[in-house]
């Protein structure tokens, strides 16, 4: 049989993409393989040995300026690194995004004492931190956050919940959106809202694991916070601007949410394409009845045209062009082609797809959450056919 090949786009196009990718490589073959990572997802386990090598390699402070601790380097890079820590084990692609917010965030808005305190510590990889967004009441709508943080003696005290918290059982400190103040009248929900640095080793905050169908060794988590003390320091930039905060990240954040997709389904479709080339049936590999060699062929140029967009979507980010639409795009193209990617795969393999031994079922489940996270895509259809001049739908 010929070398697999899925046809997909190299978008490792810079020398410097080409050289992570070809160390992350190296890193992840060694300390991913297939066998380490299927333990790893039936136990619900972080892989902290990963972790610690993706730290020693400075992909952990990709984003974070380098006299802050980080590695610089650019959105590419960021994404490229998505891409190949999620074509083999998605759930690690979800921490490292998650991660990467954080020390956006705080290199964007945190004090020299707090990026000394947090964000070193994130970039070098010795320290994890949570970001407490969405709440049982609201996912999509951020707005509806019912947590409230009141300004008391030497800081402040935290009550309300957290769900869908990554990481959160590892974390020393969650970087918690709560309301501070209510929005004067007339005015948007997004006024008074903050970000409160809230530490874990307390009586006030209460930690318990969700456990997943998909993404399972995410860590993702319910959080209660119960007069929780964030204490004083602890409030990233201004008080009441912290949704203005959030917003500021949401292109890359998106673009980043590409990159888990297009990884996740090039991992499935690599998979397919050697699993059609081998197993055989009526004398033959079934990769070569058409009916399997067309469907792989299709969701191939599929997963292609998604890489190809945010491609596209990477390179006016890097050159300063507004990307609020084109990241949206990129985002929702990336995770309908890896649904229909992963869909196509669990039909080439059949009964193999189901068993636990086969990678094809991990990508099956994982591929789940991008189709609905960081945003839903309905709500991403939302905001593109307004941006398209449609009446607003939400």
């Amino acid at each position: 049989m010929a070398p697999t090949r899925t046809l997909l786009p190299d978008i490792f196009r810079t020398e410097e993409c080409r050289a992570l990718r070809d160390s992350m490589g190296a890193l992840l073959d060694t300390k991913l393989d297939w066998e380490t990572v299927r333990a790893l997802d039936e136990a619900d386990q972080f892989p902290d040995r990963a972790w610690a090598g993706l730290a020693e390699l400075g992909v952990l402070g990709l984003g974070i300026p380098t006299e802050l601790g980080g590695s610089g380097g650019t959105a590419r890079e960021a994404v490229a690194a998505c891409i190949e820590i999620a074509r083999r084990y998605p759930s690690l692609a979800v921490d490292y995004v998650l991660c990467g917010m954080v020390g956006r965030m705080l290199g964007d808005h945190g004090t020299a004492e707090q990026q000394e305190a947090w964000l070193r510590p994130l970039a070098e990889g010795s320290a994890i931190h949570a970001y407490g967004i969405s709440e049982p009441g609201g996912g999509t709508d951020a707005l509806a956050a019912r947590t409230r943080a009141v300004a008391v003696d030497g800081g402040w005290r935290v009550t309300g919940s957290k769900l869908w918290i990554s990481m959160a059982d590892r974390a020393e400190v969650i970087f918690t959106v709560a309301r501070t103040s209510e929005p004067p009248s007339g005015r948007s929900r997004a006024n008074g809202l903050s970000v409160l640095a809230v530490p874990t080793d307390q009586d006030g905050v209460s930690v318990r694991r969700v456990h997943l169908a998909g993404m399972r060794g995410a860590g993702t988590c319910e959080v209660v916070f119960d007069e929780a003390v964030a204490p004083a320091g602890s409030l990233v930039g201004q008080e009441g601007r912290g949704f203005h905060m959030l917003r500021e990240t949401l292109n890359i954040e998106r673009l980043l949410s590409a990159g888990i997709s297009l990884g996740v389904g090039q991992g499935a479709l690599e998979a397919a394409v050697l699993y059609a080339g081998e197993r055989e049936a009526f004398g033959r590999p079934i990769g070569g009845f058409q009916a399997v060699q067309h469907g792989l062929v299709d969701v191939s140029v599929r997963l292609a045209g998604a890489m190809l967009l945010t491609e596209r979507a990477v390179e006016d980010y890097e050159s300063g062009v507004d990307v609020t639409d084109i990241s949206g795009m990129a985002k929702l193209a990336a995770a309908e082609a890896t649904a229909a990617v992963v869909d196509q795969g669990m039909r080439t393999l059949a009964a193999m797809g189901l068993a636990r031994e086969s990678s094809m079922q991990m990508f099956f489940r994982d591929a789940r959450l991008q189709l609905f996270s960081p945003v839903s895509n309905e709500m991403v259809r939302n905001i593109l056919g307004e941006a398209m001049g449609l009446p607003r739908s939400y």
